[in-house]
């Protein structure tokens, strides 16, 4: 019986160490790195290293001229004893709740109509839109005019049915109430867009096997709509939070003429100092460099809490 020939096995090809086989990796593709390099480079000469030097600062007293001072935590424990520190959080938190909340529901609002618009979509949400990217200053020197005392347009539709005039921009509620109205003007649009990106995530045959079960508008909206949109939800809330928890041109422009103190001073009694007026205060106006590096991640801080304190609350909504 006649066998079959054996196969020679073929040649064992030697491959290379380990440790090269990157190093022929970066210089086969040594051009492509190349060409992200810019962000990187740009990142770290305009991110990670003023982020690191912020903090460097935040341990120093220094002017922004002279040789700097090692403080240690001095900055620290000054920054969690200090009264005007503590009414800047109280201001921000305040402003943030009067205008994240209502705008929320008036950005949900708008994108269920849109939605459910038939004709015109595309110019309806191009004007919802605009607000954001008008100039912020802009903006604020109209609702300057819009809550002046004497010939603010609120003031007369206050006198039109009767009412007293009110000093908006001289008084401490309403600063605030003045500001979150801003806010939540320029931001319900932009908003509005994101949630109507999410409902158009949503099969419409849940909706109708939600009408033919008898469910009215009302509880669709609660049952079907509002559950699968969480997690749009979720990423406007915290994108709220981080944007009016730093807000600083709205009251900057809107009560630079209402103090003597100072351009960064929020007005009568501080009411409309936030958290960033008051750092470009003390780092600004006081040249105190250190102690506005010690209160820019005093900021960072608070930020970061209320974003998780946001994001969970969501998420155990959505769990229950």
């Amino acid at each position: 019986m006649a066998t079959a020939p054996a196969l020679d096995k073929p040649p064992m090809v030697p491959t290379a160490p380990a440790a090269a086989r990157p190093r022929k990796g970066l210089r086969k593709y040594w051009h492509l790195y190349a060409a992200i390099s810019p962000f990187y480079l740009l990142f770290l000469a305009f991110g990670l290293i003023p982020v690191g030097f912020s903090l460097y600062l935040s341990f120093h007293r220094w002017d922004g001229l002279g040789p700097m001072e090692w403080a240690g935590l001095g900055q620290y424990q000054y920054l969690l004893s200090d009264s005007d520190f503590w009414q800047s959080i109280g201001n921000t938190i305040v402003i943030w709740a009067l205008a994240t909340f209502p705008m929320i529901a008036l950005a949900m609002v708008t994108a269920v109509m849109l939605n459910s618009a038939v004709r015109f979509k595309n110019l309806y949400r191009i004007a919802y839109f605009l607000p954001n990217v008008t100039s912020v200053v802009a903006i604020a020197i109209i609702f300057g005019s819009v809550f002046s005392t004497n010939f603010g347009l609120v003031n007369a539709l206050l006198q039109a049915v009767g009412l007293d005039q009110v000093a908006w921009l001289n008084t401490p509620w309403g600063i605030k109430i003045a500001i979150a109205t801003l806010m939540t003007w320029q931001w319900t649009g932009y908003n509005a867009i994101i949630f109507l990106a999410g409902l158009q995530t949503i099969p419409g045959e849940l909706y109708e096997a939600a009408r033919m079960d008898g469910a009215g508008p009302v509880q669709t909206f609660l049952r079907v709509t509002l559950p699968l949109l969480r997690p749009t939800l979720l990423f406007v809330l915290v994108v709220s939070t981080v944007t009016g928890l730093q807000s600083f041109s709205e009251p900057q422009v809107l009560l630079q003429n209402t103090s003597n103190d100072s351009t960064f001073s929020g007005g009568p009694g501080h009411a409309g100092r936030t958290m960033v007026l008051y750092f470009f205060q003390q780092t600004f106006d006081n040249n105190d460099f250190g102690y506005g590096a010690a209160v820019a991640w005093g900021i960072f801080l608070v930020v970061i809490l209320f974003s998780i304190i946001n994001w969970r609350l969501v998420q155990r909504r959505g769990e229950d």
